[in-house]
Formats: structure tokens, C-alpha cells, sequence
């Protein structure tokens, strides 16, 4: 399973960034079909509204991907710790020429795996784990490790897909996604996140767009 979706985001890079901006017809159509109309520009500007652009502590970002919607942001938080990581090293190297082109020295990035992550127990202020989600093989070690790594009283940011919402995305991420290697089942529904939250984290905000979810919790 790890394999493929390294495959599948190599193979999907060139493309990757319109897809998930809406930058084509095509792109829109899939946003359309998939994700209900969601536009998911506007729920990454609300999900990184929650970071001030003061901000001064740690930030964990996982799965960085391109960076498409945080490298505007990033430039803005010139006082911060971030540490940006993802599985796949194409992703990874598209994120650090933006970060280069920006301008941007306050950041680090590294290969590696959510299910494991290379950090100390209590680490991050903040962890953003935009679109990552649905795509992790292993969800129980992901939130595990997200949970381990953040510290008390530190928020989680989190936007993806969510089962349950639409039929035609749920087919969608259950037979073309899946067998593309972009997303990977089992799929949560609000009410599974919610039991995943709920007993080490206070939720601060959780909105359903479509069939993608969005939220801010804040570990007890």
C-alpha cells in the first residue's frame, strides 16, 4: 500500500496542484463530482486563518504536498518553527522550490511517515494536516502519532475527505481514488472523527462543506 501511493503521487504531480486549486475545467468538474462544489481554496484560507501570522512556536505540517495553499501563508509567519514532512520525496520537492522561490529560510522539511513520526513526545504548538487524512494507510497510527507528538493545550488543523456525506464521492473515493492510490479506505464519517476526537481533544470548531470536513481541536 505504500508503494502505491508514492507511485501514484509521482505519478500525479504535474498535475496535482490544479487539481486540488481548481486551476482547470477538468479540475472543477472533479471538485464538482467529488467533493460536492466544495471550494477547497476557500476552506484552506479558513483552515489557515486559524494560525496567527505572529505565531512564534512549532508547527508541524503533515502531509506538505506542494504546499499550493500554505507557502503564501508561511511567508507571513516569519517568527515560526515549521517543520514540513511527507511521504512522498516528488511532493516533497515541489514544496521546497516554492519555499526557495519564496524566499522562505525558517522552514525544514524531510521525508517520512505520519505512522511514524521522528519527533518527541509533546513537540508542535500546532499540527496542519490539510487533504492528508483519507490518504494515510494506517488512520489509527496517524491520529496516534499526531496526538503523541502535539503538546497539551496545542491545536490540530485538519481538512479532508469525509464518508457518508455524498453518494456520488463516496463512489468516487471508493473505486477511482482507491484504485489510483490517491485516497485509501477505510473512510470516516463525522461521527467517526467525532469518537476520535472527542476523548482527548476539546473541538473548537467542525464544519461539513459537501463531503469534505474541516475542524480545530485543541489537546486536553
Amino acid at each position: 500500500m505504500a508503494d502505491k501511493i508514492k507511485s501514484s503521487y509521482k505519478f500525479s504531480k504535474s498535475f496535482y496542484d490544479d487539481a486540488i486549486t481548481q486551476g482547470k475545467w477538468w479540475s472543477k468538474l472533479y471538485f464538482k463530482l467529488l467533493w460536492g462544489g466544495v471550494d477547497d481554496n476557500e476552506i484552506a484560507r479558513r483552515v489557515l486563518s486559524w494560525i496567527p501570522d505572529d505565531f512564534t512556536g512549532k508547527l508541524l505540517d503533515v502531509p506538505v504536498g506542494t504546499a499550493v495553499f500554505t507557502t503564501e501563508k508561511y511567508k507571513r509567519m516569519t517568527q515560526a518553527d515549521i517543520t514540513c514532512l511527507d511521504y512522498s520525496q516528488d511532493m516533497l520537492e515541489r514544496a521546497e522550490y516554492r519555499f526557495h522561490e519564496a524566499g522562505i529560510d525558517n522552514i525544514k522539511t524531510m521525508q517520512g511517515d505520519v505512522g511514524a513520526l521522528p519527533f518527541e513526545d509533546n513537540s508542535f504548538d500546532f499540527v496542519l494536516c490539510m487533504n492528508g487524512l483519507h490518504v494515510f494507510p494506517d488512520k489509527e497510527r496517524a491520529y496516534a502519532e499526531i496526538l503523541r507528538t502535539l503538546r497539551p493545550g496545542g491545536k490540530l488543523l485538519a481538512c479532508f475527505y469525509l464518508a457518508g456525506e455524498q453518494n456520488v464521492a463516496d463512489w468516487l473515493a471508493n473505486t477511482v481514488m482507491t484504485r489510483m492510490g490517491w485516497f485509501t479506505p477505510p473512510f470516516d464519517t463525522a461521527k467517526d472523527v467525532r469518537q476520535r476526537l472527542e476523548p482527548y481533544y476539546e473541538i473548537l470548531d467542525f464544519h461539513v462543506e459537501g463531503a469534505m470536513l474541516y475542524f480545530r481541536a485543541q489537546k486536553l
